[in-house]
């Protein structure tokens, strides 16, 4: 099994708004590296929810239900291939404490993690060992 970390403000698309919808398509992402990661993504992965600009914390968990397919969202105007893709996510569940990026920095063990060094990537790879810190650290 693999880890990762998926960016949504909470205005837009937030963890409340996961759990009551139960599940998601994760889409509009249009960076090629998040897009990688996305294709990456295996049915039962587990995400670390991070809430950008506002809370800028880790939030609460999904799971990867359905893995990568073509983004129904891209409607491309000069190529007929649409090269973005998606995945669809369903709630797991709320950390009881958020854990912010301020947090994770002054985490020693997580210097390296993709959020510190990478902090615009929409979806992010996360080992093992930083997964588990950041789960520690929300409850």
């Amino acid at each position: 099994m693999n880890h990762w970390l998926i960016k949504s403000e909470p205005n837009t698309y937030s963890i409340e708004d996961l759990k009551k919808d139960k599940k998601t398509m994760w889409e509009g992402v249009r960076n090629y590296a998040a897009r990688n990661n996305l294709r990456a993504m295996k049915k039962g992965d587990l995400c670390l929810y991070y809430h950008s600009n506002i809370d800028k914390a880790v939030v609460g968990l999904a799971k990867v239900v359905k893995v990568d397919y073509p983004d129904p969202t891209f409607k491309p105007e000069n190529s007929k291939e649409n090269i973005w893709s998606v995945v669809d996510v369903a709630f797991v569940k709320i950390l009881k404490n958020p854990v912010t990026l301020a947090k994770v920095k002054a985490n020693a063990s997580l210097k390296e993690m993709e959020l510190v060094k990478y902090m615009r990537l929409s979806v992010q790879k996360v080992s093992k060992k930083e997964f588990e810190a950041i789960l520690k650290m929300g409850e």
